[in-house]
């Protein structure tokens, strides 16, 4: 887990209710259902219509990853890819073959087949760079469904606003449900504005950063293959990595 996201999210809420009681106000004063129903609804479905469902249902996915502090590899992934290169320069690409049934990630699988099959070290880089491309896409528009929530939830919030001024207008004859109506318009605004610059956006940016540290591990493994394929010193194989992990 990572705690320092949960801190921050934590005590960005701990903040506004902090405002919220300085100023004299009540907490229950922003619990409003009905101005949450406007906002968190209103936004899922124009996220949901941009996105459609598998980005929508793949950003979702993604969420917990801004949660959960990544395990890292890079030594463990240096060592391997050194282990890699000195097996080939040694007893030839063929030897990597014994490798293959023990990677659990495809990509790196991918990369070890290409080289055992003798591919090119330039197509090899090409074919990788290909699905480098396609996966940075695929991600990016699914992190794009956090970055378009926290477009549209200040918007729907101002629509949840109006649709509470409404409300009173209907009832200024009756005073007793003035003040209800008053509430759900003002605290949509700050839903909107809050879940937008306290959740979504923040979800969003940390998704972005893991997706281009990604690529990049990705980027750095396709050199490596294509270094292993040219028959290069591992010794050059481990400096080229350790100057993309730094």
């Amino acid at each position: 887990m990572d705690w320092g996201s949960v801190a921050g999210l934590l005590l960005a809420l701990i903040g506004v209710l902090a405002g919220q009681l300085l100023e004299g106000g009540r907490v229950g004063s922003l619990v409003q259902p009905a101005a949450f129903a406007i906002v968190m609804i209103g936004t899922l479905g124009a996220v949901l219509l941009q996105s459609g469902l598998e980005n929508f249902k793949r950003g979702i996915r993604m969420a917990r990853s801004a949660f959960i502090l990544p395990v890292d590899e890079s030594q463990q992934l240096m060592h391997d890819v050194t282990m890699w290169s000195a097996t080939a320069r040694r007893e030839g690409l063929l030897s990597l073959e014994r490798y293959l049934d023990a990677q659990t990630d495809p990509f790196i699988e991918k990369g070890l087949r290409l080289v055992v099959d003798g591919i090119e070290p330039y197509r090899l880089r090409e074919t990788l760079e290909i699905a480098i491309t396609s996966y940075e896409t695929r991600q990016r528009q699914a992190v794009k469904v956090w970055e378009s929530a926290g477009g549209y939830a200040p918007t729907i919030g101002i629509l949840g606003a109006v649709l509470g001024l409404i409300h009173v207008m209907e009832n200024l004859s009756d005073p007793a449900r003035l003040g209800s109506g008053i509430a759900v318009a003002f605290v949509a605004t700050i839903y909107g504005v809050g879940f937008a610059n306290l959740v979504f956006l923040p979800i969003g940016g940390k998704l972005k950063t893991m997706v281009g540290r990604e690529v990049m591990r990705r980027e750095m493994l396709a050199d490596a293959f294509g270094c292993i394929a040219s028959g290069d010193n591992p010794r050059l194989i481990e400096e080229r990595m350790a100057t993309y992990l730094n």
